[in-house]
């Protein structure tokens, strides 16, 4: 029975080796396993804050951005209105000026046309005084003794007349 119920010395030797062996172990590698774990530990969460602050200046500068963007569509909205108040300005300042050359053309227009109709007629005037004169100084410088050479001279003027 020997051999199936280890003996005191060999549970004392056993027992010894094992503590032996579980000191070393602990000393030489639990210990450094232990730090090269706790070392890998604190690497993994530095990292983790790491990109977690790095999430949120993500996020910061994102909203920046939107921020800036908004701003600046507002912007050129303000821009665009300015530019097309503008431009309706100086469309209607145009057209107030054309409108103004254009009446001030036709009314300078209207005067020479004035100014020309009785030149005209001034003319036409001086025109039949001339023809008149003329008709009756031949009148008067042809004897007239009878009624038919009178009607003959007459009728002669007339034709000369519608002629012209």
């Amino acid at each position: 029975m020997e051999i199936v119920t280890p003996g005191i010395g060999l549970i004392f030797w056993t027992a010894l080796i094992f503590i032996l062996t579980m000191v070393l172990l602990t000393k030489f590698a639990w210990k450094p396993m232990l730090a090269a774990l706790s070392s890998r530990e604190e690497s993994i969460q530095k990292a983790l804050d790491s990109a977690k602050q790095a999430q949120e200046d993500i996020k910061k500068l994102q909203s920046q951005n939107d921020q800036m963007a908004r701003d600046a569509a507002l912007e050129r909205e303000k821009v665009l209105k300015e530019a097309r108040s503008t431009a309706t300005k100086i469309v209607e300042e145009a057209q107030t000026k054309a409108t103004a050359e254009y009446n001030r053309t036709v009314a300078a227009a209207k005067t020479e046309i004035e100014r020309e109709k009785e030149a005209a007629l001034r003319d036409i005037k001086t025109h039949v005084a001339d023809l008149s004169l003329s008709v009756a100084e031949k009148l008067i410088k042809k004897q007239l003794s009878n009624d038919a050479a009178q009607k003959a001279l007459v009728n002669d003027y007339i034709k000369d007349l519608k002629l012209n």
